[in-house]
């Protein structure tokens, strides 16, 4: 019984920045918010279709600083139209890195979305 695929990924933060880290899921990768189950704690979900792909958790701020961490460098996302998604990037005067896969029909954009967590966006060319 393997794992069949990826879920989800779930990110904590408290107010205001997990509002921007919502923002920047939605208004620079274009996922959209939708249905979330009525937890007793606030949060979004943000939605690749119709896959529930990325978990907002806002936690109060006293919280915010004993959040666990580890090793993770980056959550990547497979996406269409490269030149469309660099210019969005240039638009937002967004910091990001090209990169190409080598022996492989890939391009790719990494960048931090605002809590600092790695983003790296796939392109078939």
């Amino acid at each position: 019984m393997p794992a069949l695929g990826l879920n989800h990924y779930n990110i904590r933060a408290g107010q205001p920045l997990i509002g921007r880290v919502r923002d920047f899921y939605v208004d620079v990768l274009g996922l959209q918010e939708g249905w979330r189950p009525a937890f007793d704690f606030p949060g979004h979900w943000l939605y690749a279709g119709d896959a529930a792909v990325v978990h907002l958790v806002e936690t109060p701020q006293e919280q915010t600083s004993a959040l666990p961490s580890g090793t993770l460098d980056h959550i990547a996302f497979t996406c269409t139209e490269f030149d469309a998604f660099e210019a969005r990037l240039n638009s937002l005067c967004m910091q990001y890195r090209r990169a190409a896969v080598p022996g492989a029909p890939l391009k790719q954009l990494f960048l931090k979305d605002p809590a600092g967590n790695g983003i790296e966006l796939n392109f078939a060319s």
